[in-house]
């Protein structure tokens, strides 16, 4: 049966269980099964653009809804302005924070980037970042783990099945299965990001 939809996903993971009392558990260890794809996958497919309006004489802008993780920042403009990352202890050494103007550094704190030096006008930020996939569901068919990923999916959600396997030698195997189309996945991406060829550094 193919992985392309929910249902019949489901219906795959209730095949390899081969177990007729977890239908009602199976949507769980769907679910705790993309939890662990959105910690342990950042992919090129995982990208995503947001844009911002900042507002002078703040130096904060709200993390989208969707990030798990944060590559780029940049300030339009001409020229672009790509704003570099601090950790929040340096952020709040650098002596910036107290200045107004076009900002070169940012951290985050909790929900927020926080800039430094603040906004001094209306600007256009360009956020790339590393975005959560929806959730396949009952009400959402497909997403971007099972189009590109089902079999890291399909042995992540069989890992789940733990708790009520117990003592099952399949777990280590499908664990293992799991650990490997990871590390395929992070490869394959390897190369798609940074092509096969040899980089050469010109010396000024």
């Amino acid at each position: 049966m193919a992985l392309n939809t929910y249902s019949n996903f489901v219906t795959v993971v209730e095949n390899y269980l081969a177990r007729t009392d977890l239908s009602s558990q199976i949507p769980d260890f769907i679910q705790m099964a993309q939890i662990r794809m959105s910690r342990d996958l950042r992919t090129e497919k995982m990208l995503k653009v947001a844009t911002a309006t900042s507002t002078a004489g703040d130096g904060t802008i709200a993390l989208p809804s969707d990030m798990l993780e944060v590559r780029e920042i940049h300030v339009q403009g001409n020229p672009v302005i790509r704003v570099e990352y601090q950790s929040p202890d340096l952020f709040f050494k650098n002596g910036q924070t107290t200045l107004s103007g076009m900002p070169y550094y940012f951290t985050m704190l909790g929900s927020e980037f926080q800039f430094a030096p603040i906004f001094d006008s209306t600007m256009t930020v360009q956020i790339l970042y590393y975005g959560q996939p929806t959730f396949i569901s009952t009400s959402t068919a497909s997403n971007l783990y099972l189009a590109n990923y089902p079999d890291a999916l399909l042995y992540a959600t069989l890992a789940e099945a733990e708790p009520y396997l117990m003592n099952d030698g399949r777990i280590q195997t499908w664990s293992a299965l799991y650990d490997r189309a990871i590390a395929n996945i992070k490869t394959s991406d390897l190369g798609q990001t940074y092509p096969y060829t040899s980089l050469s550094v010109t010396p000024r």
